[in-house]
């Protein structure tokens, strides 16, 4: 198995994992929402997406490191939905 292989299964593990917190508690997805509504505003900066990863290992059951250099494949890509679906809510209004 090649490197790249290596790394694209850890990728998937770690979305099925994440995934199945989600379906164990749909709060998750709420909550980190709001967090990303509330924070997003303040601007798109390492140190504001480190804010919002804090908030949400904070109050949900999902760890995310508070430093950016630290974060996962998978880290990465759940704080840039966060930030997708709050544009696009705001691009509604």
């Amino acid at each position: 198995m090649s490197s790249s292989e290596i790394q694209k299964t850890r990728v998937i593990n770690e979305l099925r994992g994440f995934i199945k917190k989600l379906l164990q508690d749909p709060k998750i997805l709420e909550q980190s929402l709001e967090i990303a509504r509330q924070r997003l505003p303040e601007g798109r900066s390492r140190e504001v997406m480190a804010r919002i990863a804090n908030e949400i290992s904070e109050t949900t059951s999902v760890h995310i490191p508070e430093d950016p250099a630290e974060h996962s494949e998978a880290d990465r890509l759940f704080l840039e939905l966060l930030k997708e679906v709050v544009d696009e809510e705001q691009a509604l209004y």
